[in-house]
């Protein structure tokens, strides 16, 4: 064997020296769970405890893993945020939103989906049924992560408990309305997501990128976008961050935000009116005035995802544990414990660290091209779609609408490049044929021109055309690439195949993995 050899061995094995560090760092975090729970413990229940504590830690872990990447991953995407930068923000945010504001108390059945009452009867049961449910929900986001689809925690863990509860107690424990609700979430959340985003980014479009000047555009439009981002988000933490400590109307919220963003603007426009003559009329210097608020956008949403999502990773162990504690009563909430919080905490904080980066990196660069203009769409996409559907009422799942907000942006990409496609089509059609040199003189006019003037520009061209009575001027090339113009696509299928198969079958599979893991359990038990 040669030295070539040995160093191809090396590259070949670098890999799997990577992922046995992360698993190694993995298990040393759910050692120390078990260890921390053992000690704690007391009694008859202390081994139901320990396992349920790592059971937990393993579900948080996933969920760090998976469900974080949906706040950075348009930022990482953008180059707003390295992926080093990204996972420190996200880490520290997350553990700090579910540790100051992840509540005192979460439901014992997740979202109502199942009937409590019919498991008061057997308290070994019930704590069976939040076991399952928690395995089953921990094991299809570690596969989901695995193969690099964002999926919903709070699906999941609803499918988890369904599964479990129907293979404990039969299909009539099941509530449907709020099956029904879930469903109708996977087609409302990506929808309202894309269209928001895609709302955004052509607004910004419009009122800056295709403007002539685009230093003076930004300069007037970019404090106006950045104040409407910090009421947005200053309503969306109010509201969803901090409800659990601080409660207030919508209106309230919103007050209180719109007092913070008339500050937001004021600093905003001085900074940019500062820096006026800096910025170059581009994109690039147009992309970067957004780049501070996608930095702040992704410690926010970190923030407000900790103190509402930990509720998925220490639920069900909060509800083991007020079961055990307690001496087998069941009640419709658990009080959780300041060590439960943690294990969720540090979990989806180091889940994030060790196997964030795969599902961060396809959100952010692997299903469409991002910069920080677009990634700014994304996050106002997440935030104001949340606020608008629980005013309204409507299920939707966070997850859902920040990759249906990536979708909507590159498919709306898709069609802008499509439009412009066919209007060179048109101005080539519209020449005579060969007469480069006049094609290139209008192009150079048509590019300066607004939106508004280069609608005049094609319609008096065509005009122009039909008085020469000679449609025939120009090849049959030309004529045919005007009736199919060229679709460059922007977004990838493979990838909008897949992540849409994953949120199909999330429910289900964790539903038919949590009922095959009950009935395993409930063998193990009873023999």
């Amino acid at each position: 064997m040669d030295l070539q050899d040995i160093k191809d061995i090396e590259r070949a094995t670098e890999q799997g020296r990577g992922e046995l560090f992360r698993i190694g760092f993995a298990l040393i975090f759910i050692v120390c769970v078990m260890l921390y729970t053992a000690i704690r413990g007391q009694g008859e229940g202390s081994i139901v405890l320990v396992i349920a504590a790592v059971i937990g830690g393993y579900m948080a872990m996933n969920i760090g893993a998976n469900d974080v990447a949906n706040n950075v991953g348009p930022a990482v995407g953008s180059k707003a945020l390295t992926l080093g930068g990204a996972l420190a923000i996200a880490a520290i945010f997350e553990a700090a939103g579910a540790l100051i504001a992840g509540g005192e108390v979460v439901g014992t059945i997740r979202s109502g989906i199942i009937n409590p009452d019919m498991l008061r009867d057997s308290a070994e049961t019930f704590v069976w049924v939040m076991l399952a449910a928690l395995l089953a929900g921990a094991l299809w986001l570690n596969f989901a992560t695995a193969v690099g689809a964002p999926v919903s925690t709070t699906h999941s863990i609803v499918g988890a408990v369904l599964g479990a509860g129907v293979a404990a107690k039969g299909f009539d424990i099941v509530n449907w309305g709020s099956m029904s609700a879930i469903a109708s979430s996977w087609v409302i959340s990506p929808v309202l997501g894309g269209v928001v985003a895609a709302g955004f980014l052509y607004l910004i479009k419009r009122s800056i990128t295709y403007q002539p000047d685009m230093a003076a555009a930004a300069r007037k439009m970019v404090p106006m976008l950045i104040a409407f981002m910090a009421w947005s988000f200053g309503t969306y933490i109010l509201l969803k961050g901090l409800g659990k400590v601080w409660k207030l109307s919508f209106m309230a919220a919103a007050l209180y935000s719109l007092g913070f963003s008339v500050v937001v603007f004021l600093l905003v426009r001085q900074r940019a009116n500062r820096i006026g003559n800096v910025i170059a009329n581009t994109k690039g210097d147009v992309n970067k005035l957004f780049t501070l608020p996608l930095i702040f956008a992704a410690a926010l949403l970190s923030f407000a995802h900790g103190s509402n999502d930990v509720a998925n990773a220490v639920g069900p162990l909060a509800a083991i544990v007020d079961v055990v504690t307690s001496g087998g009563a069941i009640n419709d909430s658990a009080a959780i414990p300041v060590w439960v919080m943690g294990v969720g905490a540090l979990g989806i904080a180091l889940g994030l660290a060790l196997f964030g980066p795969k599902v961060i990196r396809t959100v952010g660069s692997e299903i469409t091209e991002l910069d920080q203009m677009r990634a700014y769409c994304i996050a106002m996409s997440a935030t104001i779609t949340v606020i608008v559907a629980s005013q309204l009422g409507l299920p939707v799942s966070s997850t859902h609408i920040a990759v249906g907000g990536v979708f909507g942006v590159g498919f709306l990409r898709e069609y802008l490049k499509s439009n412009y496609d066919r209007m060179m089509a048109e101005i080539k059609a519209h020449h005579p044929e060969g007469d480069q040199a006049a094609i290139d003189a209008f192009l150079v006019v048509f590019n300066k021109a607004s939106i508004d003037e280069k609608g005049e520009m094609l319609k008096d061209l065509k005009a122009r055309s039909k008085r020469r009575q000679d449609p025939a001027n120009f090849s049959k090339g030309e004529r045919r690439g005007l009736r199919k113009v060229y679709k460059r696509q922007l977004v990838k299928r493979s990838q909008l195949i897949r992540i849409a198969a994953a949120w199909v079958i999330t429910v289900p599979a964790s539903a038919l993995m949590a009922a095959m893991i009950f009935y395993m359990i409930r063998g193990m038990m009873v023999s």
